[in-house]
Order: structure tokens, then C-alpha cells, then sequence
């Protein structure tokens, strides 16, 4: 059997189970196959290429998010050899320019505009975002946990490591970084300030990033989930490279996490009036703090999906109370839904994906399950998820194919599976 006959094959008894509610099967099923339905192409040398939807380019960050729940079928050989060909790919486009977030199948010179300086043609967009960093990192560690092999480090992989390594480092430091963005005829959020070096920043011991995993630029440098998620990357690097011998680079990785850990505790928290000691969501290390979230992760609603922390852990839970109120400045309520949403959308409009986050960092069943009649219900009569929607009128939504919103229904409802609450949940339906 090739992988999507693998992967329908183990979802039966979860579909078996949904088909108490009308439409539910169907749904899921299609959700969480839609990345190798529609998004997926195998490359001549064995690497895969895909797509994020509706964009014809490869994102670091949507590529690994658009397969994670693919990931614990990867003992199955055929799961484990297609999840190995994107890792691949992942690797050798971050050794192609480590800041780019996305990248095209051929060097076709595709892409955004004019930007400043000049991509190569491999190369779609050249925002600088840690999680773009993060992401193939996350997906060859799971990969690892799962199959028990770093087959993947090869040359060219444990070069990827080290880059990955170096450009933390360097922007530490981003005064002396060669790192410039600049696009004209465009929204503020789509460019740098400063002559492209974004806004200043002093040094804390995180590492810099010019744009969020929205692809909208930092108000200021240090984006805390990104570090948050930068750290847990580290280390998961220092163990992977370790097993394989890098001791020196292993070691580099550790110090390193410790360094952006400490800049974590001393610079990113703020104390709330109203929630405590509650985690920013971007600061500058000269005194200035954003408090806010943003659906597209890493964010603070998702640092346990992330391996960040515990659902439980004491920080968390105050700055998710934060998130989920209106104190969040994008956080929205309407007549059929509530959530996180985004700047990168219109005003007002949830996220599918900050549903599915919520649900999936939540223990309290009925929270769970009144997020899963959300999703259910705010599809349009599409079956599939979408980016933002408006919460009064689900009909008007952007972005009628985002494979990445898919995956996280498709894996919030196999979690639940997991979890053994699915049962319950669609009990309460």
C-alpha cells in the first residue's frame, strides 16, 4: 500500500466512531487527507514538494504543520519514506538561505515583487521568521521519536543543523546581522523599518526575527512564542546531532538554549493587572512589551502543542486566560463563534486554526467540546476549514484552500481520539 492508502486505512475506527453525527466522517476524513490529496508532489530525487493551498510555494512552517498528524503512521514504511523526502526538502531549502520562509519547486524565480536584496530563484519570499527555522526541526525530531533513526542527518543534513544554529547566534546580535527586508508599495506590515533592519532592539540573549509566523513584520525583534519555540528546537538539535556524535555542536545548541531561556525569563514576561505574570508576545529589551496573540503558530495559545510546556504548567494557564479574553486585542466574538484571530486578516475574523489550538491545549470537556461544534459549524457547507472567517457569517472566510487549517482539525479530532474523550465529546454534540 502507498501512504494515503496506509494512512485511510488506521483512521477507520476514528471514522467508524464520527459517523454517529451526520457528515462528521466525511468531514474528518477529507480534512485529513486534504495535504496528500491536493498539496503533495514527489520530486525525481525523493524529496517532496508542498504546497501551502492555494499558493503554488512550499512554506517551512505550513509544510511541517500540514503533515504532523501524519507522523505517528510513520512506522508504517511508506508513511516513513514520504515524511523522510520532506524532511529532505525542508533541509536542503534552508541550506539554499536559512531567512527565506518559502520556497519555490524549481528555480523558477517566482514569488513576491521586487523585495530588497535580491532571492534566488529558488526562493519565494525572503521574510526572516525563527519558526521558519523551528518547524523542519520539529517534524525530523518527531520523525526520529517515532522510527528511532536520524537517517536524515546526512552531510547535507547536519549542515542544515548548523546553520540553523549560526542564525540563532547571529541574531542575538542583529545590529552586526547581514539581514535586510525591504518591499515597497506595501502595507507597513510587510516590510522593515530602519532601512529594512526592522525596529531597534537591545541585546537579551533571544534571538531576532524580523516577521511573525503570519508573515507580517515584529512590532519589536524578540517574538516570545518564536523564542519560546526556538529553545525546545535547540534542544531537540543538541539530541539529534548528539546521538549522531557533533558533540561540539550538540554542546553549542545547549548553550545557546540556555542563553535564549534566560532572555525568556528576564524580558518576557509582564505582570498583568488583571492575569499575573503572563507571557508578552513580542518585546525589544528596551522596556516596550506587546500584549497580544495571533493565530498563526508559534503562538502562546499553542506552546503545548509546541513541546513548550505542559497543558497544566502555571504560566501558561494565566497567559492563556489572557489570550481567550478581550484583554488580547485580536481576540474576537460574534453570533456563531468565538476565538483568536489575526492582523492578517480582516478585523473581527476567527481562526479556524486558533479553534483547534484551543481545543487541543484544553482539558475541560465542555470547553472541547463546544470548540469542536464551532469548527463543525463555521465551514461554509465546504467540509473543509479556511483561514479567517467572520464569526456572524461563517460564509465569508479567506482562503477557501488552506491544507494547514485542514491537518489541525483533522489532528484535533484524532488527539481527542487518542486522548479517549472523543467519546464523550460527540456524546455532548
Amino acid at each position: 500500500m502507498n501512504a494515503s492508502e496506509v494512512i485511510l486505512e488506521r483512521i477507520k475506527p476514528v471514522e467508524q466512531m464520527l459517523s454517529v453525527k451526520e457528515g462528521l466522517a466525511q468531514m474528518f476524513r477529507q480534512c485529513f487527507m486534504n495535504t496528500l490529496d491536493t498539496t503533495w508532489q514527489n520530486e525525481p530525487d525523493g524529496t517532496s514538494f508542498v504546497i501551502t493551498g492555494d499558493i503554488p510555494a512550499m512554506w517551512l512552517r505550513d509544510s511541517t504543520a500540514q503533515v504532523m498528524h501524519y507522523v505517528r503512521f510513520a512506522g508504517d514504511q511508506a508513511v516513513r519514506d514520504m515524511l523522510k523526502g520532506l524532511i529532505r526538502r525542508q533541509l536542503g531549502y534552508v541550506l539554499k538561505d536559512p531567512y527565506a520562509n518559502a520556497f519555490n519547486r524549481t528555480d523558477s524565480g517566482a514569488g513576491f515583487g521586487e523585495d530588497k536584496p535580491a532571492r534566488s530563484p529558488w526562493v519565494w519570499e525572503r521574510k526572516y521568521e525563527i519558526d521558519s527555522l523551528c518547524h523542519p526541526v520539529q517534524l525530523a525530531h518527531a520523525y526520529y521519536k517515532q522510527c528511532g533513526s536520524l537517517d536524515f542527518l546526512d552531510d547535507q543534513g547536519m549542515k542544515a543543523m548548523e546553520t540553523i544554529v549560526s542564525v540563532f547566534e547571529q541574531e542575538q546580535h542583529h545590529w552586526d546581522s547581514p539581514y535586510w527586508f525591504i518591499r515597497t508599495n506595501c502595507p507597513p506590515s510587510d516590510t522593515l523599518p530602519y532601512e529594512g533592519k526592522g525596529n531597534p532592539v537591545s541585546y537579551t540573549g533571544m534571538t531576532w526575527s524580523g516577521f511573525r509566523p503570519s508573515d507580517d513584520a515584529c512590532m519589536y525583534g524578540y517574538l516570545i512564542p518564536a523564542n519560546l519555540f526556538a529553545v525546545i528546537t535547540l534542544k531537540r538539535i543538541a539530541e539529534m546531532v548528539g546521538n549522531r556524535g557533533q558533540m561540539a555542536l550538540s554542546e553549542r545548541a545547549t548553550i545557546l538554549a540556555a542563553q535564549i531561556q534566560q532572555g525568556i525569563d528576564r524580558y518576557g514576561h509582564v505582570n498583568h493587572p488583571e492575569f499575573g505574570d503572563i507571557y508578552a508576545y513580542e518585546v525589544d529589551g528596551r522596556g516596550n512589551a506587546l500584549l497580544m496573540d495571533d493565530a498563526n503558530v508559534p503562538s502562546l495559545l499553542a506552546l503545548p502543542c509546541m513541546g513548550v510546556c505542559e497543558r497544566g504548567d502555571a504560566t501558561y494557564l494565566r497567559t492563556r486566560k489572557f489570550v481567550l479574553s478581550q484583554a488580547n486585542p485580536y481576540y474576537y466574538e460574534g453570533t456563531q463563534a468565538r476565538g483568536v484571530g489575526s492582523p492578517h486578516t480582516p478585523k473581527g475574523y476567527v481562526w479556524h486554526i486558533a479553534l483547534a489550538v484551543q481545543a487541543m491545549t484544553s482539558d475541560d470537556l465542555d470547553e472541547i467540546t463546544g470548540l469542536v461544534r464551532m469548527l463543525l459549524n463555521t465551514n461554509a457547507g465546504t467540509g473543509f476549514m479556511h483561514e479567517g472567517f467572520d464569526p456572524n457569517d461563517p460564509s465569508r472566510f479567506t482562503r477557501p484552500w488552506f491544507a494547514w487549517a485542514n491537518s489541525m482539525f483533522g489532528e484535533t479530532i484524532y488527539s481527542l481520539y487518542e486522548r479517549g474523550l472523543l467519546d464523550e465529546v460527540l456524546r455532548r454534540l
